[in-house]
């Protein structure tokens, strides 16, 4: 059930979405992500500019005049959502935590899909797979991916990562657009290699995306004394004195050091990536994005 604040906020969210799509990125979307095809509509009148190509010879020596084929593209996309509801996801120092992000980016992608007639789904995990929606089409399942989006209560480790890609793996049987909205953090007692192969082998039937959620106090620490800091996974507690300029390196370094481990494993998978900040518009990066697509498809 739906309680009327969950109700109200999901009813914002649509409208934010709806508008940052249509102003943003509402074609951008059709043209980054082609469908498997083509399949003929028509055949009509050439018309001066049309391809020459394109003309169909029998119907023209029927006619007398030049006619040609019309086609138009055949999508049947599937896009899925991998979302991580782990409690690093509460962390947020400028006006949204990075579960909001990830739920924000994850209902503008979801509304361009639908919007294009493609079916998009959802699966969910931290210490476990605690939600799977398989993929559908229209407004009714719109309004579902946006509750189990907002609806999310992050916690635990995320320690289930690995068993989610492979969960994707054995429910896809059609190539999809897999979106992993992520931080990729690894949880306590693990590393970010230990999805190395999972992602290699989701990445080899399906066109995966990272989508990299940070805060900028994640990387950087603020100098202003002695604060303690909690692992909001683990809740150890630490105080750490900011005022430190060797700590305060260190950190950076550690940082620094465990996003380099991320960027060669997913390099290795052959995986895009698109950072996104919770002091940025997620839709500037989005759009970016989109666009490096389609020039990649132009070129090659």
């Amino acid at each position: 059930m739906l309680t009327r604040e969950l109700m109200e906020e999901v009813r914002r969210l649509q409208i934010r979405t709806r508008r940052r799509v249509d102003d943003l990125f509402a074609g951008e979307y059709h043209s980054a992500f082609l469908g498997r095809g083509v399949e003929f509509a028509e055949v009509r009148e050439y018309a001066p500019g049309d391809d020459v190509r394109s003309i169909d010879w029998n119907v023209t020596a029927r006619a007398g005049r030049p006619f040609i084929k019309r086609y138009i593209e055949e999508r049947q996309l599937t896009v899925m959502l991998c979302v991580d509801a782990s409690a690093s996801g509460l962390f947020g120092t400028v006006g949204r935590s990075k579960a909001r992000l990830i739920a924000e980016t994850g209902a503008a992608i979801a509304y361009s899909a639908l919007r294009n007639n493609d079916r998009v789904g959802l699966l969910r995990f931290s210490d476990t797979v605690d939600l799977f929606v398989p993929p559908r089409k229209g407004p009714r399942h719109l309004l579902r991916l946006l509750r189990d989006l907002l609806g999310m209560e992050p916690a635990g480790g995320g320690r289930a990562f690995a068993e989610a890609l492979d969960t994707l793996g054995s429910v896809l049987h059609q190539r999809a657009i897999v979106f992993v909205a992520a931080d990729f953090q690894p949880a306590p007692g693990t590393g970010v290699e230990d999805i190395a192969r999972p992602l290699a082998r989701l990445a080899t039937r399906h066109d995966v995306i990272a989508l990299r959620v940070a805060d900028p106090r994640e990387r950087e620490l603020p100098r202003i004394g002695l604060i303690e800091l909690e692992d909001p996974e683990t809740r150890e507690r630490v105080l750490f004195d900011t005022g430190s300029a060797r700590l305060r390196r260190r950190h950076r370094d550690e940082v620094a050091r465990r996003r380099g481990e991320a960027d060669r494993v997913l390099k290795r998978a052959g995986v895009d990536v698109v950072e996104l900040s919770t002091d940025r518009p997620f839709g500037v990066e989005l759009e970016r994005y989109f666009r490096l697509r389609q020039r990649r498809r132009r070129t090659a």
